[in-house]
């Protein structure tokens, strides 16, 4: 039995491979479908269509057996988005590929993407990113408009570098406040209530 996971971004696969080794189980996980940065990351699933065309030969070839897809939900939803992968599933593959695809949708109450998530399990006290909320009142009042998949990123930006990472630490910030390293170090409760679906679709693809 084998398996792969695809995600939508070096942030997410930051985070679920943190949360694989969390829960202890192996799974594969494939290059990122967004490969820039995240706030140039635009219709991830029209990238997907590519990285299932190109997945179509290595399943061939490899005879995997398990394919798991990891998405945002962004304002669309959880059934929206979860429609749309199926769809480009069955436009590359067919219906009957011979292979299990599994989807899971990140979202809070629905809606939202990783950063939502992650403001949602963070487990340190956030007072810099905090006064954020205060900076975006300002905006509005000057009638200035930030969407909220922005403002999260920034969130979180803000709690990873001034919030969790040492005044030392922040003179090598792009080292050692970066995402990446940030997911590593203990300041998200990989615990919560909110992660439980979540995991179980790890450990489900996970499974033999």
């Amino acid at each position: 039995m084998s398996n792969l996971l695809i995600v939508e971004s070096d942030n997410d696969k930051y985070f679920i491979e943190a949360l694989i080794g969390h829960i202890n189980v192996k799974i594969e996980i494939d290059s990122p479908v967004c490969s820039i940065d995240e706030y140039e990351c635009l219709g991830g699933t029209g990238q997907l269509e590519k990285k299932f065309k190109s997945l179509k030969s290595q399943i061939a070839k490899n005879g995997i057996d398990k394919v798991g897809i990891i998405f945002d939900a962004d304002n669309e939803g959880v059934e929206a988005k979860t429609q749309l992968i199926q769809k480009k599933i069955d436009l590359v593959f067919g219906e009957d590929s011979g292979t299990e695809f599994s989807i899971y949708i990140l979202n809070v109450d629905g809606k939202g993407e990783l950063e939502t998530l992650l403001k949602v399990i963070k487990s340190k006290q956030s007072p810099m990113a905090d006064c954020l909320e205060t900076w975006l009142q300002c905006l509005s009042a000057k009638d200035i408009g930030v969407k909220q998949k922005d403002f999260d990123k920034l969130w979180i930006q803000i709690y990873h570098r001034y919030d969790c990472c040492s005044k030392k630490d922040q003179k090598q910030a792009g080292r050692k406040c970066s995402n990446e390293a940030s997911i590593k170090k203990p300041i998200y409760d990989l615990d919560k209530p909110e992660l439980v679906e979540l995991k179980q679709f790890l450990t489900d693809l996970s499974s033999s």
